[in-house]
């Protein structure tokens, strides 16, 4: 069955009614855009990202990480306040966001996921965060203010709803080639085309109007949605 997820910008397609609200310790949303997509939803919260829900008093069920980059006074508050913390070593094969969407299906079962705080930061970051989502076998969406990411996998076809207007919408191949991609609504459409990772040209494309379709016949397919410089 599908659901709908609604985000400040758009509306998406879901597959489970249980959305777990990752934060990250990237680039951080603003606190209205944070507080705007908190209601509802559970937050796991990862490492960094404790200090912007300290300072929006958003207490979250988890809080997992190595620690090496957050306030030691945004974890304490959050130890006062009961949250769970997991801590693990600094040296380990994983990455925190990999350790909290892990953790989250042991602990949650089957759920969508939002990650926030996810972007900015060092490339090489954001890089295993987008790759590691691709991966996984449930609705995952990056997003904050200025940008989205959402996946479409072989033999789906997504619509997508926007409330405001992306300054740019790219396709981006996660698996070495997606063949059978179509689109609807977008300014330079495709008809059953193949992208690959090795050219990937289909960026900076523009929507035509306020709900956009896009089908994958095989391959994992990531929709990219700028929304500010």
């Amino acid at each position: 069955m599908v659901i709908d997820m609604i985000l400040p910008q758009c509306e998406l397609p879901s597959t489970s009614g249980q959305e777990i609200l990752f934060v990250s310790g990237g680039r951080l949303p603003s606190r209205q855009f944070f507080l705007s997509i908190t209601g509802g939803r559970r937050v796991f919260c990862v490492d960094k990202g404790i200090e912007l829900c300290k300072a929006c008093g958003v207490i979250p069920s988890v809080l997992i990480g190595d620690f090496d980059s957050a306030n030691q006074s945004a974890v304490s508050w959050a130890r006062a306040k009961g949250v769970p913390v997991e801590r693990h070593p600094v040296d380990k094969d994983l990455t925190d966001t990999q350790l909290a969407l892990s953790r989250a299906a042991e602990l949650f079962g089957e759920h969508c996921a939002i990650l926030t705080g996810c972007f900015g930061g060092r490339l090489d970051h954001l890089y295993s965060t987008i790759h590691t989502c691709a991966a996984l076998n449930r609705t995952i969406v990056l997003a904050d203010e200025r940008e989205i990411i959402f996946y479409v996998k072989g033999g789906e076809a997504v619509d997508v709803k926007f409330f405001s207007k992306p300054l740019a919408v790219s396709l981006l191949p996660m698996t070495n080639a997606c063949e059978g991609v179509t689109t609807k609504n977008l300014h330079w459409e495709l008809y059953g085309a193949t992208l690959t990772q090795d050219f990937p040209n289909a960026v900076s494309n523009r929507l035509d109007a306020e709900e956009i379709s896009i089908s994958v016949g095989q391959g994992t397919l990531a929709i990219y949605f700028c929304f500010a410089e």
